[in-house]
């Protein structure tokens, strides 16, 4: 019920347009009771009075008051579904924006598939409880109470038999609510988890076919296809038997009614039009009493639907913004980490006591094997991630008093996994800068050494780049990042150069363009590239989570540690390299 409540929420905003559906409702069903009382006494009339023509008047009265009960339905539904749209459109948007904001470390332990799912059919779910379930409670409230009114005043004992039947129909609609809710609940989340694997085989279509894993991975989903049908199945049956029992024994009163009733009717206490009446109106108590089965398990699903949903409007992210954050304008690039440490989820520590400062304008290296903490550092730098102990200075302003905005606007992360979206090849490049210019958007394209090769494609800016960039080379989609990042012109770069994926002539144009990028600006370099390693400013040899070097190359080396080895290891596979080209 708190679930629900809490989804209400959204309505208040609507108010007039609800107060409208629910005017409709009581017209509707004010004309819904008043049709069997119309063609009781119209039977009654014909029959004392022994008047044809009455049943042409009595005949157009009633096909009115069924007209009146139609308009007053469609205004009744289509102000529900009004509400039901907007309240949808704004817990899509909130839930959207809530996903939006949450840290690297919300999606570290979240499956795509399982957000898709609740932005979606969860969302779904609660549209069709606003549009049908919130006022169709009202209704059934209304119908089942002008019902009960109408049968005890014409007859309180038979009336009070009939609707004794209510009780049970009640008792068995709860217990089918209470049984079914964890059964859509189980159903929501697998639609999530089917959702990963449909995304995971999509976007990984290219692994799936160089492995043939096409059988495997058809498995899975058809292992889990299984047991969503298996859960729906089970969801079914309830329904199978619950519907029919409950109109099974709202039907039982009409035997009593015919058997009651025709005695009174043979006793002159009761007319057959009385008779009638009572007959209609136990045929509408079927209406509210089946949908008042259909709201139960809309309820149900409803509930475990909004509860997936809450889950994550309540998530917190773990990076926060200060309400009296500051505005941070272009920096100059200083940037000082003092005792900084950092672990994912406590697990383990990812970095420990990491100090180091680096001067507007530096070059810095980070170098270490896989694990050692180089991304970690740059995630911290961005902000990704909140450091769980020190601090990081940024042009003396610590970075948590920064507003995420601005931080990230002078922050830029170049990363050698480029990420590119189905749009045109002038909306990637701008995708940081929305308001550039097409001059602006040109004339980085050229630092990049990307505008010839967009010349020549048949619709040059305004070709559409595939989903991720698939149409693209991997030095195509290094290099049109790199305009991206031109673009955006941060004061902080941080970059994954890693060109070993691209030929000889695609990796001088990227090295070129990098050499534009990274000048005049701070830059935090993951690589293991000679030449850069050589003409860095300082260069921090991670191990472990520990900063265990730092220092330029030529001091580094006349340490004769960690550094040294790495890099006559990397001396030795660049030589290595170089003759094996020699040799070919």
């Amino acid at each position: 019920m708190r679930v629900i409540l809490r989804l209400t929420g959204y309505v208040q905003k609507y108010w007039p347009m609800l107060l409208l559906a629910f005017v409709f409702i009581i017209i509707g069903t004010g004309f819904g009771i008043a049709i069997p009382r119309m063609l009781g006494e119209g039977i009654d009339t014909v029959l004392g009075m022994g008047e044809r023509s009455f049943v042409i008047i009595a005949a157009v009265v009633i096909v009115a008051a069924s007209a009146l009960r139609g308009l007053a339905g469609y205004g009744q539904r289509f102000f529900a579904e009004v509400v039901a749209q907007k309240v949808s459109y704004n817990i899509r948007n909130a839930l959207y924006e809530r996903l939006q904001r949450l840290s690297f470390a919300f999606y570290d332990r979240s499956q795509t598939g399982q957000l898709m799912s609740r932005a979606t059919v969860d969302v779904e779910a609660t549209r069709m409880f606003f549009a049908m379930g919130l006022l169709g409670m009202a209704q059934v409230l209304f119908m089942f109470l002008g019902v009960a009114y109408m049968l005890l005043s014409m007859d309180w004992k038979l009336g009070l038999i009939t609707l004794a039947f209510v009780v049970p129909v009640a008792w068995l609609a709860v217990t089918f609510g209470r049984r079914i809710r964890p059964i859509w609940l189980r159903v929501q989340a697998m639609l999530g988890f089917m959702g990963t694997t449909l995304e995971e085989s999509l976007s990984g279509v290219s692994v799936v076919k160089a492995f043939s894993h096409e059988q495997e991975d058809g498995r899975k989903f058809a292992s889990q296809a299984g047991t969503l049908y298996d859960e729906q199945m089970h969801a079914v049956r309830l329904m199978a038997i619950n519907m029919p029992t409950m109109v099974l024994l709202i039907s039982i009163p009409t035997i009593f009614i015919l058997w009651y009733g025709g005695q009174q009717v043979v006793a002159a206490t009761m007319t057959i039009g009385e008779v009638a009446q009572f007959i209609l109106y136990v045929g509408m108590l079927m209406m509210p009493i089946r949908r008042l089965g259909m709201m139960v398990n809309l309820y149900s699903r409803t509930a475990s639907a909004g509860q997936r949903i809450l889950e994550i409007l309540d998530t917190e992210s773990a990076v926060k913004e200060k309400r009296d954050a500051i505005e941070m304008g272009r920096v100059r690039g200083h940037v000082l980490f003092e005792n900084v440490s950092f672990s994912y989820d406590k697990i383990g520590p990812a970095l420990k006591n990491v100090s180091f400062e680096v001067q507007p304008g530096q070059l810095v290296a980070l170098l270490g094997r896989s694990g050692s903490g180089k991304s970690t550092v740059a995630n911290l730098l961005a902000r990704f991630y909140d450091v769980t102990d020190g601090r990081i200075l940024v042009d003396d302003i610590d970075i948590r008093d920064a507003t995420l905005a601005s931080l990230r606007k002078n922050i830029v992360a170049a990363q050698q996994d480029v990420f590119l979206f189905s749009a045109t090849i002038r909306e990637n490049i701008a995708y940081g800068a929305i308001d550039a210019s097409a001059d602006q958007i040109v004339k980085v394209a050229k630092a990049a050494y990307l505008h010839d090769f967009i010349q020549a494609l048949p619709d040059g800016y305004n070709t559409w780049v595939g989903e991720r960039g698939d149409t693209l080379s991997g030095g195509e989609k290094q290099r049109l990042s790199i305009a991206r990042t031109l673009l955006v012109d941060p004061g902080i770069l941080i970059l994954d150069d890693s060109t070993a994926s691209v030929d000889s002539e695609t990796e001088k144009l990227i090295r070129q363009a990098l050499d534009r990028l990274i000048k005049g600006r701070t830059t935090f370099i993951i690589t293991h590239r000679l030449p850069i390693i050589q003409n860095a400013d300082l260069i921090l040899m991670l191990q472990d989570g520990e900063v265990v070097e730092k220092g330029t190359h030529d001091e580094l080396i006349a340490k004769n540690g960690i550094y040294k080895q790495v890099y006559e290891e990397q001396l030795l596979i660049r030589q290595d390299t170089e003759e094996s080209q020699v040799e070919e």
